[in-house]
Order: C-alpha cells, then sequence, then structure tokens
C-alpha cells in the first residue's frame, strides 16, 4: 500500500516538503550541523559543490572533498528538528516517491554530526573534541516510535536511581552509536563519553534566568553519574535522537563535539569559531575513509 500525501508531504516538484531535496541531490554520506551559517565553513574546503538549497533552516549542499561525495546539512536546534531531518533523509533514499512505496533494497546512510557543546565534566577542558558513544535521551522525542530494540534498560535504571527521576518526565533512553563510524574517527585526540541531550537549551540543561527548575540539582547529579564504563561528558540537543532513529531506520551514525564550554568550571571558549574549525579538519580528513 502506498504512503498517503498527508504522510509523506512532497513539494510540487517532487522534492520532500521540508529540506527540499529529491534524491539525486544527496551522497549516502551526510555531515550535520545546527547552524545553517556553518554549512559553508565546511564546504569552503570542498573541491567542488554540484548543488545547494535552502528552506527555513535547512540548508545544503552536496559537492566533492578529495573525490568523496558528501553532503552537508543544517538540521536546525533540537530533537523536533532531527524528527524531520532523517525521516525525510530516510524517505529520500529508502522509499520510491513516485509509487510512495518503501523499496525492497534498503540504503544506510553515513551520518557525522559536527556540532557544538558544553563539558560537564571538569577534566574535558573547552576547544577539546568529544565522540559521544552514548546518546543519553532526556526529551522524549523517541518514545513516540517501538524502541525497545535500541535501549540499554540496565544503564537507563542506573540513572534513574541516581538523579531519582521524576516519574511524570519521559524514562531516560541510553542509545548507541555506530561503532562503525567511531573506530574511523577516534585517535588520541579526542575524549569520549556519554552525551546527554535535552529538549531546550535553558530550564532542560539546567540554566536559570527568571524561571525556577524542578529539579535545581539535576545537573550536579548529571556530573557525577558513573555506572561500568558510562559518564556523561558533555550536554545538547541533538545526538541521542539521531542515534535513536539512525538505528531504527538502520543508518551508522556519530556525534563528534566541540567542547565551547565547561559548566563545572563556568569557562566559555575563547575563540570558539576556530575550535569548530579545527573540529571540522579534524572530521573531514577522517571522512573521505569511511
Amino acid at each position: 500500500m502506498s504512503i498517503k500525501n498527508s504522510e509523506l508531504i512532497l513539494n510540487p516538484d517532487g522534492s520532500v516538503y521540508h529540506l527540499n531535496l529529491k534524491p539525486e541531490n544527496i551522497s549516502d554520506t551526510i555531515i550535520f550541523v545546527g547552524d545553517q551559517d556553518r554549512v559553508e565553513k565546511i564546504t569552503k574546503h570542498f573541491d567542488r559543490i554540484e548543488f545547494s538549497t535552502q528552506k527555513r533552516e535547512f540548508k545544503t549542499q552536496t559537492g566533492y572533498y578529495q573525490e568523496k561525495r558528501i553532503t552537508v546539512i543544517s538540521t536546525g536546534i533540537g530533537p523536533d528538528n532531527i524528527d524531520i531531518v532523517l525521516n525525510e533523509l530516510d524517505a529520500l533514499v529508502n522509499i520510491n516517491l513516485q509509487t510512495r512505496q518503501p523499496k525492497t533494497d534498503l540504503t544506510s546512510l553515513k551520518i557525522v554530526r559536527i556540532g557544538t557543546s558544553g563539558s560537564l565534566q571538569a577534566d574535558i577542558p573547552v576547544d577539546a573534541f568529544v565522540i559521544s558513544t552514548h546518546g543519553l535521551d532526556i526529551n522524549g522525542m523517541l518514545h513516540f516510535y517501538q524502541i525497545d530494540d535500541i535501549c540499554n534498560p540496565e544503564v537507563e535504571d542506573a540513572f534513574i536511581a541516581h538523579t531519582n527521576w521524576d516519574k511524570n518526565k519521559a524514562r531516560p533512553i541510553v542509545i548507541n552509536n555506530s561503532k562503525y563510524l567511531e573506530n574511523h574517527f577516534d585517535s588520541d585526540q579526542v575524549f569520549k563519553g556519554m552525551t546527554g541531550t535535552a529538549g531546550g537549551f535553558y530550564g532542560p540543561q539546567g540554566r536559570v534566568l527568571r524561571l525556577p527548575l524542578k529539579d535545581a540539582t539535576l545537573n550536579s547529579k548529571l556530573d557525577v553519574f558513573s555506572y561500568k564504563d558510562f559518564r556523561i561528558t558533555n550536554f545538547e540537543m541533538e545526538t541521542s535522537v539521531i542515534y535513536g532513529l539512525s538505528k531504527l531506520l538502520g543508518h551508522e551514525a556519530l556525534s563528534l563535539n566541540a567542547i565551547i564550554a565547561n559548566r563545572p568550571n563556568g569557562d566559555f571558549s575563547k575563540d570558539p569559531k576556530q575550535t569548530v574549525e579545527n573540529l571540522i579538519n579534524y572530521a573531514l580528513e577522517r571522512i573521505i575513509n569511511i
């Protein structure tokens, strides 16, 4: 049975609704960035660009870096945007947009996030790089999908007990990265650990301006959480959903984080743009081999 028009929405030119892309516009190797202005900070390194488009915050450029065809997409901020981007990318490669039916032979995309983040550990300084070994989902978006097969309930239960997690909030989920991609991007230049993914920037990440928090001690609990080899290294707003949806859809995903703030020490990078540029160079040197 074909997918209804209301479920898979296409533009008049046949492109997917939000991303404004057609299947031929993307590579199977994709870099995610949050900020649309960061797309060209990556593609300026390309030898040539063959395609470029933008709709809302979703800017896409596809081109070649040392003969490796790569697509760079800005996702915007937050779990809800990742839900849009990953589902529409998967539709481009795994649904026949003419018949509106899933394909028999499925394509697995290789997705690398290059993002900024704040460290929750005093020993991970500003300007460092972190590979997310797992995504700790505390925003609840993934609970709308069938996630039992991608969870780590033992670690989740330990986290719930450690934080005295409010039963009225969505159950935390711990999701593995792609070990295949981790092996390609790992080195002695990076830290590794679990990345917390919040549903907002202020209250959900423990920031107080004028509104009091439901649990003012949550960040300090995150800082000291330790279970077997697990500790939470950093906090941001996308990684767990990238990992979760990629696992469910059969894609490989890895999150690389440029640490521009250290929350325990109260530090902020003196040159965050250079830190991001350094991570871009680090990623491009390795992405050509995946």
